[in-house]
């Protein structure tokens, strides 16, 4: 690649491409003659001007980079706050963790986050199994006064949701404006339609019934789209329905153009991609194909930052393309609901599946064969059923009795509750790292961070002890504005080498 064309892939600078009019041929500026023509010229890209700058502007952000939930507290109060000082926005971890510990977390955040004025989220995940739980942490945000939320795993809309969307609206000179910003995380378009338009009258009546919502709030939610900020998440860690982002992106994009033809909402419906951004490529692709702003997860469980172990951050630097697996997800195990988890040097999936598999074909504890019970004993809880249960009990006692209650009536759901404690347990042994339960890991992945790999092998951020959250953020956004830069020099007629593509990955922190 020859020096000019390295000079014109600064992709701060403009570039001005020259027609040399003998062949017709696209050329670079300095290799112009005096017989040719200006033919294009491409402005200078920033970081900053990827995505939307409504999107920007709305959350009073740098980039339109989001630094994903990640559940049990992974995405910690040290992820998020090193993320607003970058410039980003992440969300807290709130999923599986108790509502004192969240409320905690509002403190912490509130206090390093709240003077600077910079913008952070928690975390709302769909728990049908304990729907007392999302109302009560519904409650928590309003009454702490958080403003942007992250509703993920849901698959449909519930009052909750609306109440949070709805509560504090207001006019301004004649245009309605939201208080709290629901961002839903979805994988189906037929979601997405859901969260795109305004609240169901039912829904809206029954909160309106309860004075839960005022006259004004249910007359101005009637105008507004339940969700301004919906992410389409394709592939990715954890809850997932393994969808391809380039189909399911524009699929979700005729949806809003219809929507919005037909609602004239005052503000435009903002689109995140997630799964798979794991190296700049990926990033450029999803700017390319629309996104108003990207959402990054597995990648993020690997900096420093993140709550987990120095274990597990180890493990996922070993990982490449194929190292995953589907299993049984701990707050969904009832209803078949799986997740997406890392299988190199993890017994876990297998074992997992495996009591999932049990629960389907017997109705009980005391149903299961002689030879299944030892070996549960022996290789899953290492100890009595009789001890797993009370250790259970013990669990469900301070969480949510009714559980408890509902085990008394029924065997089959006092089964499922002492396989959700295996599932349960495992997370928490990953985070701790727990080296005697090593091989019953659960770590949520999925391979965007096999991509981070490969991308990072042999530079700085090959290290874990490079992985820093503004680090990896910022390596990512010039990346694919080196990219996006030499696609438009290619796509203007030049010839440029493969090279021009690759973004080496280095030390960068934010100036």
């Amino acid at each position: 690649m020859n020096s000019e064309l390295k000079a014109a892939l600064n992709f701060r600078d403009p570039v001005a491409l020259i027609r040399h009019s003998p062949s017709g041929k696209i050329r670079l500026q300095d290799e112009a003659t005096e017989a040719s023509e200006t033919y294009a010229l491409l402005p200078g890209l920033y970081p900053e001007q990827l995505g939307s700058s409504v999107f920007i502007e709305q959350h009073k952000l740098r980039f339109a980079y989001v630094c994903g939930a990640m559940a049990n507290g992974i995405a910690s109060e040290e992820l998020v706050i090193a993320a607003a000082r970058s410039g980003f926005i992440g969300f807290f971890g709130a999923a599986g963790l108790s509502i004192g510990r969240v409320a905690d977390a509002i403190e912490k955040l509130r206090a390093s986050l709240g003077f600077e004025g910079l913008s952070f989220g928690m975390n709302l995940i769909h728990s049908p199994l304990e729907p007392q739980l999302e109302q009560d942490l519904v409650e928590l945000y309003l009454r702490k006064d958080i403003n942007r939320v992250s509703a993920s795993a849901f698959m449909r809309v519930t009052p909750e949701l609306v109440l949070y969307s709805c509560k504090g609206l207001y006019e301004e000179n004649g245009v309605p404006k939201r208080r709290n910003h629901l961002f839903a995380k979805v994988s189906r378009p037929e979601l997405a339609r859901e969260f795109m338009q305004s609240p169901s009258n039912a829904i809206l009546a029954k909160l309106k019934a309860q004075k839960l919502l005022t006259d004004s709030e249910v007359a101005l939610a009637q105008r507004l789209p339940l969700c301004e900020d919906i992410t389409l998440e394709a592939d990715s860690g954890g809850h997932t329905d393994r969808q391809i982002l380039a189909a399911l992106f524009p699929s979700v994009l005729e949806i809003r153009r219809k929507i919005e033809e037909k609602q004239h909402f005052p503000r435009p419906i903002r689109l995140g991609a997630a799964g798979g951004i794991g190296c700049p490529a990926a990033a450029a692709s999803a700017f390319a194909l629309g996104a108003d702003y990207i959402v990054t997860g597995s990648i993020n469980q690997a900096c420093l930052e993140a709550a987990t172990s120095d274990a597990v951050k180890a493990m996922l630097a070993e990982l490449r393309i194929g190292d995953f697996a589907m299993c049984a997800a701990a707050d969904m195990f009832e209803s078949g609901v799986k997740l997406q988890v890392l299988k190199r040097a993890s017994l876990y999936p297998q074992r997992a599946n495996w009591l999932y598999e049990l629960y389907q074909n017997y109705d009980s504890l005391a149903a299961l064969p002689s030879r299944i019970q030892l070996r549960l004993e022996r290789e899953i809880f290492r100890q009595s059923l009789d001890k797993t249960w009370q250790q259970t009990c013990q669990f469900w006692q301070s969480r949510d009795p009714g559980q408890l209650d509902r085990a008394k009536h029924s065997p089959k759901h006092q089964m499922a509750l002492v396989f959700r404690s295996y599932l349960g347990l495992s997370s928490h042994w990953a985070i701790d790292g727990t080296k005697t339960r090593r091989a019953d890991f659960q770590i949520w992945c999925g391979p965007a961070m096999a991509a981070f790999n490969q991308w990072t092998l042999g530079s700085p951020l090959g290290e874990v002890s490079a992985r820093r959250i503004d680090t990896i953020g910022l390596n990512l956004l010039e990346g694919a504005c080196q990219w996006l830069r030499a696609k438009q020099l290619e796509q203007s007629g030049l010839n440029v080498a493969r090279a021009a593509f690759h973004y080496e990955p280095r030390a960068l922190r934010l100036q």
